[in-house]
């Protein structure tokens, strides 16, 4: 399976950007899905997940600001960031993985995200 995102780009504090990996390959369904960050100097952190039951959890920096969502159908899970701040600014990567019997995992190639007046 492949990850791919799209929606990264420059915005001024306080703007919102809309993030959306769509994979391609085996079932989408059967993949709990993340979105990690890695920011300039820092190591890749996770930002929020969703599990195949689409419960959501969120790291405390975020919350309330972004929403994890996630179209089974469509094999898409999407990342909606509202009011983003300078050090929001970070490279954001899909993650996706099943678990128990198969173990797969596969990272996105990332998307920049610069937040900056």
């Amino acid at each position: 399976v492949q990850f791919v995102e799209s929606g990264g780009g420059l915005v001024q504090p306080g703007e919102s950007l809309r993030l959306s990996c769509v994979a391609s390959g085996r079932i989408f369904s059967l993949y709990n899905m993340a979105w990690y960050r890695q920011r300039p100097g820092k190591q890749r952190e996770l930002v929020a997940d969703i599990n195949k039951d689409g419960r959501a959890n969120y790291t405390d920096s975020v919350k309330g600001r972004f929403t994890i969502s996630r179209d089974n159908t469509e094999k898409t899970v999407t990342l909606q960031m509202n009011s983003l701040k300078p050090e929001d600014t970070a490279v954001y990567y899909c993650y996706g993985e099943t678990g128990e019997p198969y173990n797969w995992s596969h990272w996105g190639q990332g998307t920049q995200v610069t937040v900056s007046s």
